[in-house]
């Protein structure tokens, strides 16, 4: 007769305590890898958003238009392009190309401005060009974790941080050579970009 045999007590210990270490690292590996792919997808969704916030600020300068505007209380005009420490936002432009596929009674322009409040990039816009003093802009966020927007103007004579520049005051068509934007972003540092003003 033969005898049955099989494990002692000690090797399914053994065994036991090796399975236990592989899930361990296993189950570490698949959290490490997890983390990663939350890590992956918050940062591109955060590259599509600035992305998208560059691509609307670039259509909307390359469709910079020169007409001026009418101030709001009516006595006077405004630049096409207004970029001035002592005008409400830090841009405010007239531009072209404002598609109406329903055919609303409006304009083919629109009155455009960007700002930064509590850390959100804004872009607002106008119904008419020629607003009045009671009329509210239509304000979109584009993006938010954002410290600050500059912009600068190329001219024949370099750059200028404001627009129209110096005595150029004169000629509210006055349109730069090109654009400059910078935002500067919590995360990401600062993002740069010239634009050609089409002539």
């Amino acid at each position: 007769m033969r005898r049955a045999r099989g494990f002692t007590l000690l090797e399914v210990l053994i065994a036991v305590g090796i399975f236990a270490v592989i899930g361990v690292m296993a189950y570490g590996g698949l959290q490490a890898v997890l983390a990663q792919q939350v890590i992956a997808k918050a940062n591109a969704d955060r590259f599509r958003e600035i992305q998208f916030a560059m691509q609307q600020i670039t259509r909307d300068l390359y469709q910079l238009n020169p007409r001026p505007v009418r101030e709001e209380l009516g006595d006077s005009s405004r630049s096409a392009l207004l970029a001035d420490a002592r005008n409400r936002h830090p841009l405010e432009f007239t531009r072209g190309g404002w598609s109406n596929p329903l055919g609303q009674p409006r304009a083919a322009v629109q009155r455009v401005a960007y700002d930064v409040e509590e850390d959100r990039l804004l872009r607002l816009h106008w119904f008419v060009p020629d607003h009045t003093l009671g009329e509210e802009p239509v304000e979109r966020e584009l993006l938010d974790g954002v410290r600050e927007i500059r912009f600068r103007f190329l001219r024949s004579e370099g750059w200028s941080d404001e627009w129209p520049p110096g005595l150029a005051t004169s000629n509210p068509r006055l349109m730069p050579i090109a654009v400059e934007f910078v935002l500067e972003l919590e995360d990401w540092g600062e993002i740069r970009r010239v634009i050609e003003v089409a002539r």
